[in-house]
């Protein structure tokens, strides 16, 4: 029974080891004893390996050695050894292999930190036998091909991070489980997928006459409005609403003060990332950019904020706007604005609609119609059934969509 437990002892040191999480094993060091052994013993995973195995197969065959001399004795030299045979598997397998298993899975750290008091004093014991077997099996480890000194690559991707942030459960809120996913988009997540597009640009043309510039800037909802000069393409600056006050209050409003007290225009390419973005912003110190293209042709403009939000959420009510372009209706229909964008579809309705062409709803549909309809059509794109609601001019100004799955499954 002895040897049972030796053998329980190597089989649960073997899948506590190998069962640890290597990341938590990193942070565990600076504060245990247990898991810098551990971690000391891991270093040398094949050296470990060899270790445990020596001890555990030199410790079975003692006991089927033991085993059938006393079957032997007891039983007889025709029937002994059958009768050894079978009695020390079912032994072996309950007590020496899946219960000590087992436990270790369950309780790795506990079981590994505990066995690298044994492990490790006899790893130094046993140094030259484990020396030399690891010789010979790297040897044939070779011929077949393969390469015993490749060690373990345990960096993560963002995919594989984002499933760690998932797995994590309830020792991160959701909260902050959307933040660390927020801050995993901003690598593959561009400018143009999150800019206001140079349509929907409240701007201030300086051809206006200066009553109505006035106006629209009091009337604004936006702390920063870009200027230009005839042409959305000619921005001349980027003016703080705050400083009409200074304006009002002292000289007369013109258009040659609205400029002079305008901050200079910040230009960026569409293709920038939003992680790069971010740096960029804190660098220049800036907080709003108009967004280019390859021409030069301004395409929309990206505040700081609307970067922020792509992290920790809407910190305005534009999240109501959100909604009110994609509405919930019921048995999984949606009605969605044209001018939604394919990010925000996703997003709100758990839809898996292609990213990397247009990035409206809209110009989703015209790439697939191939013309602006005539009148209320339906089309599918991917798993998903898209009815027109109204057309104004060039543009479907609503939809009515649903996945096709939902649709399969009520019929």
């Amino acid at each position: 029974m002895a040897l049972l437990c030796v053998s329980a002892f190597f089989s649960g040191s073997e899948t506590g080891m190998m069962s640890l999480n290597r990341y938590r094993l990193k942070h565990q060091r600076k504060k245990s004893s247990g898991a810098r052994r551990a971690a000391k013993l891991l270093a040398t995973p094949d050296k470990l390996i060899s270790l445990i195995l020596v001890g555990n197969n030199a410790v079975n065959i003692l006991a089927a050695i033991m085993a059938n001399a006393l079957a032997v004795i007891y039983v007889g030299e025709v029937a002994g050894p059958w009768v050894a045979t079978a009695v020390l598997t079912i032994m072996m397998l309950v007590f020496s292999e899946v219960t000590p298993k087992t436990i270790a899975a369950q309780n790795p750290e506990w079981v590994a930190f505990k066995a690298s008091h044994i492990l490790r004093p006899l790893s130094q014991i046993l140094a030259p036998l484990v020396w030399a077997i690891n010789k010979l099996t790297n040897s044939i480890i070779r011929l077949l091909g393969f390469d015993p000194e490749k060690g373990q690559d345990d960096a993560l991707d963002t995919e594989e991070l984002r499933t760690v942030v998932d797995a994590s459960g309830h020792k991160i809120s959701g909260d902050h489980q959307n933040m660390l996913k927020g801050l995993l988009d901003l690598e593959t997540v561009t400018i143009e997928d999150i800019m206001i597009p140079r349509a929907e640009i409240q701007g201030i043309n300086l051809d206006d006459p200066i009553e109505l510039i006035v106006e629209k800037l009091i009337t604004s909802n936006f702390t920063r409005t870009p200027l230009y000069q005839g042409d959305i393409n000619n921005w001349v600056g980027v003016f703080h609403v705050r400083k009409l006050n200074h304006l009002l209050r002292g000289e007369s409003v013109t258009h040659s003060a609205l400029k002079r007290f305008a901050e200079e225009p910040y230009f960026i390419p569409e293709s920038t990332s939003l992680a790069n973005q971010l740096i960029n912003f804190k660098e220049s110190r800036q907080h709003f950019a108009a967004v280019v293209d390859e021409y030069g042709e301004v395409q929309g403009l990206v505040t700081l904020e609307d970067i922020l939000e792509e992290i920790v959420g809407d910190f305005t009510d534009t999240g109501i706007a959100e909604q009110n372009e994609i509405e919930p209706l019921t048995n999984h229909n949606y009605r969605i604005a044209g001018v939604a964008s394919i990010r925000d579809i996703n997003k709100a309705t758990g839809w898996a609609l292609p990213k990397d062409g247009p990035k409206t709803l809209n110009g989703l549909a015209l790439e697939q119609l191939e013309s602006i309809p005539e009148g209320n059509v339906c089309f599918v794109i991917g798993g998903y059934r898209f009815t027109t609601l109204s057309i104004q001019g060039n543009m479907i100004e609503q939809f009515e969509a649903r996945a096709l799955q939902h649709s399969s499954d009520e019929e």
